[in-house]
């Protein structure tokens, strides 16, 4: 199959890297001329500045849009006009009903559009999901996520703390409780920059509350998530693709809370074994399974917006 990508800077250039590995890379296309050409003799493959000369030039089966946020909409209608099927870096747009048109868009068009919610194909986070529907932690009370971390490069002027990190973690509760919140509250503020750099989140899934921290002030990178279950505890880390599960030693049946306390016993530590294998390499490698399968993208547009309408909830709500 051959594929081009729009964009290789930060996360585009790891796009290409990893399409020149599963495909053809034909081509990529950036403004920055030095960058692309760059990353262009890296990959073998051809350079173009305009990304509408290389879709036309090209013809490519699939692209990965890695513009600047701000730039999706314009772009990916450009790539869904040619009937080119594509993905397109989360959040899929800034705003609903830019979100809406590339959708539509997609469909009406009959071209397979999948959004790049890279934390769904981290292995942890596939495992993870495992466990919860197999009930293997029963009945879920609490999630607690925390991403923070100083950002690894100046924040951009289009750069924004909810739509950018805290979506991360939205999407993957959803994803993981199959469900979408009922309730949300969000406490956020400035500490260091001049737009909102941190922010606790709580969200409300009926018995079950989630509660998100993010920033990008805390000095240390933490990408972690804990959930609590009436069989059972786990914890995960994304960075390392780890999963620690505590099966709780529950006895059959008790009185009161003093009963369970004498019964309950130490829990067995499982430390679930994990395939090392590169998040976006896994999304790529899905998104061009479900082009030549003809099937469903795994993170289909109408999954994104219902992420992004909830973040952009929490960012208009009042500190």
């Amino acid at each position: 199959m051959r594929v081009a990508v729009i964009g290789v800077g930060r996360m585009g250039r790891h796009h290409a890297r990893i399409y020149s590995q599963l495909a053809e890379l034909a081509a990529v296309s950036d403004v920055d001329e030095e960058n692309g050409k760059q990353i262009a003799s890296e990959f073998k493959c051809k350079y173009y500045k305009n990304y509408l000369e290389m879709l036309d030039t090209e013809k490519p089966s699939a692209v990965s849009v890695v513009v600047p946020t701000p730039l999706h909409r314009e772009v990916a209608l450009e790539v869904i006009k040619r009937k080119i099927n594509l993905l397109v870096e989360k959040p899929i747009a800034t705003n609903l009903n830019d979100a809406r048109e590339i959708i539509n868009a997609a469909k009406e068009n009959n071209v397979k559009l999948m959004v790049g919610h890279v934390e769904r194909f981290n292995p942890a986070i596939i495992k993870l999901k495992e466990l919860i529907s197999a009930n293997a932690l029963g009945d879920i009370s609490s999630i607690i996520a925390r991403r923070v971390g100083v950002a690894g490069s100046p924040i951009t002027s289009y750069e924004n703390l909810m739509i950018d990190l805290a979506i991360h973690d939205v999407d993957i509760i959803n994803h993981i409780l199959g469900r979408l919140p009922t309730g949300k509250t969000c406490l956020k503020g400035k500490a260091i920059n001049n737009r909102d750099d941190y922010a606790d989140i709580l969200l409300s899934y009926g018995k079950t509350n989630a509660f998100i921290q993010v920033n990008w002030i805390t000095p240390v990178k933490i990408r972690t998530l804990h959930i609590t279950g009436s069989s059972g505890y786990a914890e995960l880390d994304y960075i390392n693709l780890s999963l620690k599960f505590y099966k709780l030693a529950k006895p059959s049946g008790y009185a009161n809370y003093q009963e369970f306390l004498t019964k309950f016993g130490q829990p067995d530590i499982t430390e679930i074994e994990i395939k090392k294998e590169e998040p976006l390499k896994i999304e790529l490698s899905e998104f061009l399974k479900s082009i030549t399968m003809n099937t469903m993208p795994p993170m289909s547009g109408d999954e994104a917006l219902k992420a992004l309408e909830i973040v952009l909830s929490l960012n208009d709500s009042q500190n």
